[in-house]
């Protein structure tokens, strides 16, 4: 995710240019087949342009706030499994008394999460927290993040047999792990459930027609200087639909995309140190981005 803003800006700077050389590349073209065969069918008038781009910018401004709430919401849910990680941490050690591995297999589930969301195989992470019997086990499961929680609920359950803690004390950790389990549920609807056609498809085909058509009708007016004119309106038009497309899937390993990684050694960081373990050091912005 971009954390800087004159960084931010380069990045998108960047990733314009391309299409803008396109856009450009094509007004040229027309200038140069208007100047050369002055055709009537060229000469097209504004209004429907106008009304055509107008349309476009609602559409694309619909399409975006989709794809943000969806890159909001699972920035929200990750939020939500932070609190509870630490939470669990917390009461693993104050009302279970103790118990590391738990907190350490607490600790892998974020990085187990991430590589869950993003397709990635088994990380190193996890295989550092984890026992070799637990990792064998959670890794032998198709969802490997809910099986996790299940082996945690089983050490959870040992723990409270083998003390004899009361039921209530195990209900309250337990209800932690639930609350991580729904927010999980959630990341999984997002990943699972992709904008549809209508949303993600339509309107950057839509604004390649635009694009397309855009100089055809300002050409007459503007002459020479419509690559000029045209290519930065048209640019407008390619940003905010490369936009929604960056956000509508927020676990990509995309620059835009939610920054796991990082969140992922914050939970880890907060749960070792106070069980008395060296954790990695904190993901820092790299060229102002947070993988």
């Amino acid at each position: 995710m971009i954390v800087n803003r004159p960084h931010g800006l380069a990045i998108l700077f960047r990733e314009s240019l391309p299409p803008l050389f396109i856009l450009t590349l094509w007004d040229f073209v027309v200038v140069i087949l208007f100047q050369i065969y002055h055709q009537n069918w060229m000469e097209q008038p504004s209004l429907p342009i106008s009304l055509m781009g107008t349309a476009l910018a609602i559409f694309l401004s619909m399409r975006n706030n989709a794809a943000y709430n969806r890159w909001w919401e699972g920035r929200t849910l990750w939020g939500a499994i932070t609190n509870n990680c630490r939470s669990f941490g917390r009461e693993a050690a104050t009302l279970l008394g103790g118990r590391p591995d738990l907190a350490r297999a607490m600790a892998a589930y974020p990085h187990v999460l991430r590589a869950a969301l993003r397709g990635d195989p088994p990380n190193e992470d996890a295989k550092r927290l984890l026992t070799p019997d637990m990792y064998e086990k959670v890794f032998s499961c198709s969802n490997t993040a809910n099986m996790l929680l299940y082996q945690i609920g089983l050490g959870v359950r040992e723990e409270v047999e083998l003390k004899g803690i009361d039921g209530a004390v195990h209900g309250t950790v337990d209800r932690i792990l639930s609350d991580i389990a729904n927010a999980q549920g959630g990341l999984e609807r997002i990943k699972n459930t992709p904008l549809p056609v209508q949303y993600s498809m339509l309107p950057e085909l839509a604004t390649h027609l635009f694009c397309i058509i855009l100089p055809l009708s300002a050409v007459q007016t503007l002459g020479w200087i419509t690559p000029l004119g045209s290519s930065i309106i048209g640019m407008l038009f390619q940003m905010l639909d490369r936009s929604g497309r960056d956000l509508q899937e927020p676990f990509t390993k995309s620059l835009h995309a939610l920054p796991m990684l990082t969140m992922a050694r914050t939970i880890e960081r907060d749960l070792l140190q106070p069980i008395g373990d060296t954790p990695l050091p904190a993901i820092q912005a790299s060229n102002g981005v947070q993988p």
